[in-house]
């Protein structure tokens, strides 16, 4: 899962950004609003958590500018303003949940899976698709009860294809979602990391559940057309 980060505060926010990276995120970081209103522009991401304190422009501002023409990405405002009325406001203005800082880190990995699942309407911690399951709290990939050992890239992989079950995800997607931008689409790096996944699910459960759809992408599960 891809997460924007902007956050004023360096030392916190990079804090934050490789602690999450450790738990298999792909995070950008912005320590202005200028930039990350830029960021936001010409980059998608599947989670946003936004400083309100910005030193140019204030995230409430942010958030309404982003919500004029994006209802779906999710906004986790992350916030030493902790008046109810800047809760309020934040959630009127469409935050998808409020954090007052000082916060536990544990909490907000929590909030970020809770918000995880709403956005790909995934009501348990745990994916499963046929023999495979996905812990996303622990960042693991079992077959039945046997753990698959991954890489960070293949977890990444793996789980966005879970959690889009049944439909083809292209390249393009995966580039999105999945890796921190420094790939292109003349990259060869998805294909190796997909090749290598599969390799690593097929010598566990004798075959290989995830499918090329010719122009269209990968696919695991569904039936096949």
């Amino acid at each position: 899962m891809r997460i924007l980060m902007i956050e004023d505060e360096k030392l916190f926010g990079d804090k934050i950004a490789g602690s999450l990276r450790r738990e298999g995120y792909e995070v950008d970081i912005c320590y202005d609003g200028s930039s990350a209103m830029e960021h936001m522009s010409y980059e998608s991401c599947d989670l946003i958590l936004l400083d309100l304190n910005l030193p140019d422009i204030d995230g409430i501002e942010i958030l309404r500018h982003l919500r004029s023409y994006d209802n779906e990405t999710a906004v986790l405002i992350l916030s030493a303003r902790s008046q109810i009325s800047d809760k309020v406001e934040g959630l009127d203005v469409g935050a998808s949940d409020y954090l007052v800082k000082p916060f536990h880190l544990d909490e907000l990995k929590a909030r970020i899976r809770s918000l995880t699942r709403r956005r790909f309407i995934q009501n348990d911690v745990c994916l499963v698709c046929g023999r495979l399951r996905f812990d996303t709290k622990a960042r693991k990939a079992f077959a039945e009860d046997r753990e698959i050992v991954l890489t960070r890239k293949e977890n990444g992989i793996l789980e966005y294809l879970m959690l889009n079950e049944g439909r083809p995800v292209s390249q393009e997607e995966f580039m999105e979602h999945v890796w921190d931008g420094s790939v292109d689409n003349f990259s060869n790096s998805i294909r190796v990391h997909m090749s290598s996944l599969r390799k690593k699910l097929k010598a566990i459960l004798g075959y290989d559940p995830i499918r090329n759809r010719i122009g269209e992408g990968y696919q695991i599960g569904g039936e096949k057309r």
